[in-house]
Parts: C-alpha cells; structure tokens; sequence
C-alpha cells in the first residue's frame, strides 16, 4: 500500500467519530480546517444537514443488492472537512453504502491534514472534495476515485459558472436543491458503476 494512503489510515476517523467531531465543532462554534467566519458558519449549517440525512438517507433496492454482490474486501477513504457542502451531501450516502456491506471498510479523512494524499487525487489541479478513494484491502491498490460531486451536481455548477462567472451564494442554493431533489440516486449509482468496472 502506498505510504501516503497508509498514512492516511492511521489519522482517520470512522463515520460515527467524524458525525461526533462535526457535532461538537458545530456547537462550540468551531470547524475543521482554517477557521474563519465562513467555516464555522457552514460546519454548523452542514451539521444539520447531515443530521437530517443520516435519518432519512435509503439505498436504492438495486445499489443494495449490487452491493450484497460485492466479493472483494475494500477499504473507502474519503477526504473531506466540516465545512464542505458537497461532502455534507455526498459522505452520509457513502456511509449508507459501507454500512450495507461487511466487504466495505470507510476511513474519513481530513483534507488539510492530509495535502500528501489529496493532492494524488486533484480535480482539474484543484483540492476539491469529498474525494472517495477504493482501495483494494488486500493487495492496497488504488482501483478508482469518486468525487467532488455527482454529474448532475457538477454540470450545474459548471453552467452556472459559464453564465455568471463566479460561483456564488445563489450558486450554492441551487446545489443543495438539486442534492435534495435527487435523494443520492446520481451519488449511490455512479459509484455501483464504478465498483462494476474496478472491481473483481
């Protein structure tokens, strides 16, 4: 396995210790990452979010039993922070999806405690997240990398962006409508696609 990745394992956090650190971030006002205004704002607004989507968050019957097909032991590392929106959104689905299955082991790992890694896996040289990395448990080989954001999310963006030129407030709120529209269906799907190709 690659030292980075190993690394990385070793100063991870499981699902349940990183709902409990945004928690008790959200409520002393503080946030992961640089602290500034901004970040503690939305670490406390993402706490919510993901409150109400560890609750009502269901895998689609399909995922589930390509899930339940799964013969191969993984490892999901997923890098993220407090105060992202997209992984306030995307890391629940990915811990619905671990949780299914016994072949899934899930490590959340902090973005800016870890440039190392994420810069293995930039989006168009950018540190954007969530990032998922598969890693095979064991042979450690990277087999494929998820993220920022679904399709549907990412086209959203870069049309909004190609309209107005920055990506701002308005932006946002249009993201978070559309991941509460799409109930993780694009999230839960794309990523079975991916395991259907990456995976023995």
């Amino acid at each position: 396995m690659n030292a980075i990745i190993q690394n990385s394992l070793k100063n991870s956090y499981s699902y349940k210790e990183y709902r409990a650190l945004m928690q008790a971030y959200a409520a002393e006002g503080k946030t992961t990452g640089e602290s500034t205004e901004a970040h503690v704002y939305y670490t406390h607004l993402n706490e919510a979010r993901m409150h109400r989507l560890d609750k009502s968050l269901q895998l689609f019957p399909e995922v589930a039993l390509q899930l339940d097909e799964l013969r191969q032991d993984l490892i999901w590392i997923v890098l993220a922070e407090t105060w992202c929106g997209d992984a306030a959104q995307v890391v629940p689905i990915l811990d619905k999806m671990a949780a299914h299955t016994p072949k899934i082991e899930m490590h959340v790992v902090l973005r800016d405690e870890h440039p190392e890694l994420m810069d293995l896996f930039l989006t168009n040289g950018t540190r954007s997240i969530p990032k998922l990395i598969i890693v095979d448990k064991i042979s450690g080989a990277v087999l494929e990398d998820f993220g920022p954001r679904p399709i549907g999310a990412k086209q959203l963006i870069i049309d909004y962006k190609a309209a107005h030129g920055v990506v701002d407030e308005t932006a946002k709120t249009a993201l978070q409508k559309w991941y509460l529209n799409d109930k993780g269906m694009s999230t839960q799907h794309e990523i079975i696609e991916l395991l259907k190709v990456a995976v023995v």
